[in-house]
């Protein structure tokens, strides 16, 4: 039996650990509780995937896999399933699961057809095959309503973080398509052609009203910090392709509902665009909205599109992303992306404070 060699431990990782534990000494302290979640999204079941056994050797309390986990875009239940069980059967994947905690939503690919919502024929289907595959319990919410939105609450000291997995698809519209060869739109010209254009009729929606309202609730809980995964970007500018920016009216929802619930600590974690990147959206009334995108477990892409709020990236080659929350008097989160090669691409840290209402 050929016996599968993992990379070795990354140096870079660990000095990082070391120079921090050292900093934390000189000033006469303890390192504090720290939460660590490790998250991506497009990995094809084909290809190996050296991005899951790097994520492993940090043993994150979770890895997140945002969406198109595997490639299905099939209408043929079977294959879909056998996608399913050869990325089950990957190495790497394994080790990840041995590691950490794994947590899973889906986008296009997965749910069953590339950008497909709530026309998907195979939808229910598809769910049950989801949920099957990444073991939900038979007792699970996730089995007993439309769709795969689902929540988890994980405590580290005094500290409370709610996970809140959201459902891009199942309820999805049908967003406007763009002419072809349309490259200029809301005064802007891009140097690629636009997909799809902003959806304005007020009755299109993103999420669905049963899942709006469940939302609602989980805002409305008592944590600290809250983290809104999604397949599909929320936080960048409009860019011809599949984002809320999309469904405006949906992500203006979304900026309201925050603000009727006085959230405080609300990032968003996203996938889809085979690229690593931090966009910051501003809102009326609203603290600064991060959303924190790690897309390219085996895709890649040759372009980043326009996005005028990115401050970090866009970081091309195959990556995962990684947020730190330090349980400090004013909580920290850290926000990495280590690249195929082992090197950190992008730091950028926000305080608790700064994500929070006056």
């Amino acid at each position: 039996m050929k016996k599968f060699v993992y990379p070795p431990v990354n140096s870079g990782y660990l000095l990082v650990f070391i120079f921090s534990f050292l900093s934390f000494l000189v000033q006469g302290q303890t390192v504090p509780p720290v939460l660590k979640i490790a998250f991506g999204s497009c990995g094809h079941q084909d290809k190996p995937q050296p991005i899951l056994a790097q994520a492993a050797e940090l043993k994150p309390d979770f890895f997140i896999f945002l969406g198109d986990n595997i490639y299905g875009d099939t209408k043929n239940m079977d294959t879909l399933k056998a996608k399913y069980q050869r990325l089950g059967a990957r190495p790497e994947f394994q080790k990840l699961l041995l590691s950490t905690k794994v947590l899973a939503t889906w986008d296009d690919h997965d749910f069953g057809e590339n950008d497909a919502g709530r026309h998907y024929p195979m939808k229910e289907k598809s769910k049950q095959i989801f949920l099957d595959f990444w073991k939900e319990p038979k007792d699970s919410e996730r089995r007993n309503h439309k769709g795969i939105y689902h929540s988890y609450l994980h405590t580290i000291g005094n500290l409370n973080v709610q996970i809140i997995m959201l459902d891009v698809r199942t309820f999805r519209d049908n967003v406007k398509t763009a002419e072809p060869k349309l490259r200029k739109h809301l005064g802007k010209t891009f140097f690629y052609d636009l997909d799809y254009l902003p959806e304005i009729n007020p009755d299109s929606t993103l999420l669905g009203a049963e899942q709006w309202k469940w939302l609602e609730n989980q805002l409305n809980e008592v944590s600290d910090i809250k983290l809104i995964c999604s397949g599909t970007q929320f936080g960048i500018s409009f860019n011809g392709y599949e984002s809320w920016a999309n469904f405006p009216q949906e992500q203006s929802k979304m900026a309201k509902l925050i603000q009727k619930t006085r959230a405080n600590g609300v990032v968003f974690l996203s996938g889809d665009v085979h690229y690593g990147e931090i966009s910051k959206i501003n809102f009326p009334n609203l603290y600064p909205i991060y959303d924190f995108t790690s897309s390219g477990i085996t895709s890649r892409w040759d372009f980043a599109t326009l996005n005028e709020n990115r401050i970090e990236g866009p970081v091309m080659e195959n990556h995962f992303g990684l947020l730190s929350i330090f349980n400090e008097k004013d909580p920290l989160l850290r926000m990495e992306i280590w690249d195929v090669a082992q090197n950190q691409r992008v730091e950028y840290s926000v305080k608790l404070s700064e994500i929070s209402f006056k």
